[in-house]
């Protein structure tokens, strides 16, 4: 017996960050190479691990993948994203952040850039990321 559309058995729950800039511009990350969607630009952020709580594995991966530090209180809660993705249901979870200390690198990424919101509807970019775009352009 198939199971319903509404039963999922694998939710995959994923954070990320739309970092803006004091220009109005957002960070995106390209994907590397060997990874699913290599070449993609995307939000900064990773999965959330078994019992951590979202802010916090934000905060983790922003520190892993940018090198950066993050204060949890400093996350704004913007919108999510629910997509179907590889026999699993992707959930993703964006925040908006002005706030951070440091420079970002790419330490798990190819590149980064800034880009203002308009912009990024020309850009490959995942399929979770995609509609959320619409919302990033109306919260800034």
């Amino acid at each position: 017996m198939a199971k319903p559309e509404s039963a999922v058995s694998d939710i995959l729950t994923v954070v990320a960050v739309a970092l803006v800039d004091g220009d109005g511009r957002v960070l995106l990350q390209q994907r590397p190479e060997g990874k699913a969607m290599a070449g993609l630009w995307e939000f900064p952020g990773g999965k959330v691990e078994p019992g951590e709580l979202p802010e916090a594995a934000l905060v983790r991966e922003l520190r892993e993948e940018l090198g950066i530090d993050v204060e949890a209180a400093c996350l704004a809660p913007a919108t999510f994203a629910s997509e179907p993705l590889a026999g699993r249901h992707l959930l993703l979870l964006l925040y908006a952040c002005r706030k951070w200390k440091g420079m970002p690198q790419p330490l798990e990424a190819t590149a980064l850039r800034w880009v203002r919101p308009i912009d990024m509807h020309a850009m490959a970019m995942p399929p979770a990321d995609r509609p959320l775009i619409g919302l990033i352009e109306a919260l800034l």
